[in-house]
């Protein structure tokens, strides 16, 4: 299902080079707000050293993300030392080729987009053919345009759960 990621993980620290090799996944397409940064703009304890390690490994990693602030998208790409793309409007196609683009991987399926919201990240990622990677929320407080989504995207994360222990 478009609406269904592939994997569901706590926050992005829990993706190791071990994961995205056994998954075949070269690059990282990374959202900002409540995946990277809290609702205060904080980043995430450990973000750097977790970003540092995988491109040392030889991970690709840039960000993609709707916010319309470009400072808020870049501030985080300067503290992680990668490319950014702002005001992507994801869940539309063009956002997620421009970071391909700018990975230089010529598979979409060898590239991994992780964030927080289905109707953005993951039908995205899906619509792309790139692998969708659901984190929770880094704060549980949101964005109001954010705040409106979420009730319904929980009832779909719940069927999703729900689907991935029935097997």
């Amino acid at each position: 299902m478009i609406l269904y990621p592939k994997f569901y993980l706590e926050n992005v620290k829990e993706i190791s080079i071990e994961f995205l090799r056994k998954n075949n996944i070269k690059a990282l397409i990374l959202d900002v707000d409540n995946t990277l940064i809290d609702i205060n703009r904080k980043i995430i304890d450990g973000a750097e050293q977790w970003c540092d390690n995988l491109k040392k490994q030889g991970i690709r990693i840039c960000i993609l993300s709707n916010t319309s602030n470009e400072e808020k998208a870049k501030d985080v790409a300067q503290k992680l030392e990668i490319p950014y793309i702002y005001f992507a409007r994801k869940p539309f196609k063009k956002g997620f080729y421009r970071a391909q683009k700018l990975l230089e991987i010529e598979k979409s399926e060898e590239i991994a987009v992780v964030g927080d919201q289905l109707f953005t990240d993951i039908i995205g990622a899906n619509r792309v053919e790139m692998v969708p990677i659901l984190v929770q929320p880094v704060d549980k407080k949101d964005l109001w345009y954010t705040k409106i989504k979420r009730p319904i995207e929980n009832i779909f994360i719940r069927r999703y759960i729900k689907s991935t222990e029935e097997k």
